[in-house]
């Protein structure tokens, strides 16, 4: 059979790395989804490279916070993963040994999953969880214990080593994925122009309408013979307007809103935008309301501005009966969120997918 076995140092208590193995929310962002089935756990390993399927984990041995051991299958492959915790002077020591019971992998590729995730993201999910449990109030004791340690840089984080050794045949393990959370530019919010100032219209002054009455003398009145006949009046008659009829209200617009990626700290989320009426709509506006901290990254497909934990996205025309799609990325101080507080189109709320 095949053993992959990694050792890393950590500077945090037992306790504390047993949460990021064992939790379900966790474990989401520093190495996939998991959802229970029955006695069993299942984990979305399909799209992690070095996997062709979700993986079926079953727990074998349970000594909290010490040692879990799990049996895991994935698709024709089968493997065993222990985990051991070791209290040190400064943290822990996490041991990790997977064997191959069934199937067949990739050994050395397999080894630098185990190491990009022991010592990547999962050390970044511990610095937060210890950032906070810190009391900053706290006047003395303890405190630097409680801190997340940084380290110089090019400094190999921790101490790992691995080992190979022919023992039996299988697949799969709780322990990868990518190293490091991505890091985004941030879009600098443009201010917002000046309003221009109203100006009151000129004042007009009427012009005199009638002349000034001049005295005249008195003459004599001609006879009536002599009178010429006044024309009679005649009327001019204004023609009837017709009153435009009034254009029919645009129908509003649908718009769900997805997760596609969920990172240590942040996350992609992409929103669907259709016009489900008769005529275009010239322009479109959705906003969405970030968490506490949270940051707007690249944009694409839309236009987009944040002020404080609202970010506003607008785009051009969208033809009628169509459909458009943009994404974005957020960065999140929280590791927990995945998703931003709230997401509308138009003042109507996003479904969700």
């Amino acid at each position: 059979m095949i053993e992959i076995a990694t050792e890393v140092d950590l500077f945090h208590p037992p306790a504390r790395i047993w949460r990021a193995l064992t939790e379900r929310a966790l474990l989401a962002k520093w190495f996939v989804e998991s959802t229970p089935r029955a006695d069993r756990w299942v984990l979305a390993t399909a799209a992690l490279p070095g996997y062709h399927a979700d993986t079926e984990v079953e727990v074998v041995e349970l000594r909290t916070p010490e040692r879990l051991v799990v049996r895991c299958r994935e698709a024709d492959r089968a493997t065993r993963l222990a985990c051991d915790l070791t209290a040190t002077a400064h943290g822990t020591r996490l041991s990790v040994r997977e064997v191959l019971e069934e199937g067949d992998w990739d050994a050395d590729a397999r080894a630098e999953q185990h190491e990009q995730a022991l010592t990547g993201r999962l050390p970044a999910i511990l610095d937060w969880l210890a950032f906070q449990e810190v009391d900053l109030r706290r006047a003395e004791g303890g405190l630097t214990a409680e801190l997340p340690v940084v380290r110089l840089l090019g400094e190999r984080p921790g101490r790992s080593r691995r080992r190979r050794v022919l023992v039996a045949a299988g697949v799969v393990t709780a322990l990868a994925g990518a190293a490091s959370a991505a890091l985004w530019a941030v879009r600098p919010t443009p201010p917002a122009p000046a309003a221009p100032a109203v100006s009151s219209p000129p004042l007009v002054m009427p012009s005199p309408t009638t002349a000034s009455a001049r005295p005249t003398s008195a003459r004599p009145t001609p006879s009536a013979s002599r009178r010429s006949p006044s024309p009679s009046p005649s009327t001019s008659r204004s023609p009837s307007r017709t009153p435009s009829p009034t254009p029919p209200a645009p129908a509003p617009l649908t718009a769900t809103y997805e997760t596609v990626n969920d990172r240590v700290f942040g996350y992609r989320g992409q929103v669907v935008l259709g016009n489900p009426g008769p005529a275009p709509r010239p322009e479109w506006t959705v906003t969405v309301t970030l968490g506490d901290g949270a940051t707007l990254g690249s944009v694409s497909g839309a236009e987009a501005t944040q002020d404080g934990a609202v970010a506003t996205f607008t785009g051009d025309a969208l033809p009628a009966g169509g459909s458009t799609t943009f994404r974005f990325d957020v960065r999140d101080p929280d590791p927990l969120h995945d998703a931003p507080e709230s997401c509308a189109v138009d003042t109507i709320p996003c479904a969700t997918s």
